[in-house]
C-alpha cells in the first residue's frame, strides 16, 4: 500500500510540473511600426515610389487601350498586312507592359529591393527589441496581433 501510495505522489508530482503555464505576450507591430519615425518616413518614400510607378503603368495601359479602339474603329479601312502589324504593336506593348509590372512589383523586382533597403533595417532592429524583451520577462511565445498566422 505505502509503494502504490509513493507512486500515485510521484506520479502526480510529474503531472503537474509536465503542465507549467505558458506566458504568451501580445503585440501589434503595425502600431509599433507606425509609431517610429524612421518607419514613417520610409513608407513615405516607397508610397512615393509606388505612385510614380503606377502612374507610369496607368499611362502606358491607356496607350494600350486606345490603341485597340482605333485598330477596332480603323479595321474596315485598313488591309490584312496592317491590321496584323498593329496587333503585333499591341500585343508588344502588352508585353512590354507585363515586364514593366514585373519588374517593379514582381518577386524580386524594385519594390522588394526598396523596401528591403527603406524599411527592413527598422522591421529588424524592432524585432530584436522584442526578442530582448522577450527573453528578459521569460515568455514562451509572443504573437503579433497584426498578422494573419494563426498558431
Amino acid at each position: 500500500m505505502k509503494r502504490f501510495l509513493l507512486i500515485i505522489v510521484l506520479f502526480s508530482s510529474f503531472m503537474t510540473s509536465a503542465q507549467k503555464a505558458q506566458r504568451v505576450a501580445y503585440i501589434d507591430m503595425n502600431y509599433i511600426l507606425e509609431n517610429i519615425p524612421e518607419y514613417v518616413e520610409a513608407q513615405t518614400k516607397l508610397d512615393g515610389k509606388i505612385k510614380k510607378w503606377q502612374v507610369k503603368l496607368d499611362d502606358l495601359s491607356n496607350e494600350i487601350e486606345k490603341l485597340k479602339t482605333d485598330l477596332s474603329n480603323e479595321k474596315p479601312l485598313l488591309t490584312k498586312e496592317l491590321i496584323t502589324e498593329r496587333e503585333e504593336d499591341i500585343a508588344i506593348k502588352q508585353n512590354d507592359l507585363h515586364h514593366l509590372q514585373i519588374s517593379y512589383f514582381g518577386p524580386t523586382g524594385d519594390l522588394y529591393q526598396l523596401r528591403k533597403q527603406l524599411a527592413k533595417p527598422v522591421q529588424d532592429h524592432v524585432y530584436n527589441a522584442v526578442q530582448e524583451i522577450a527573453k528578459r520577462k521569460r515568455y514562451d511565445f509572443v504573437l503579433d496581433k497584426s498578422s494573419d498566422l494563426i498558431i
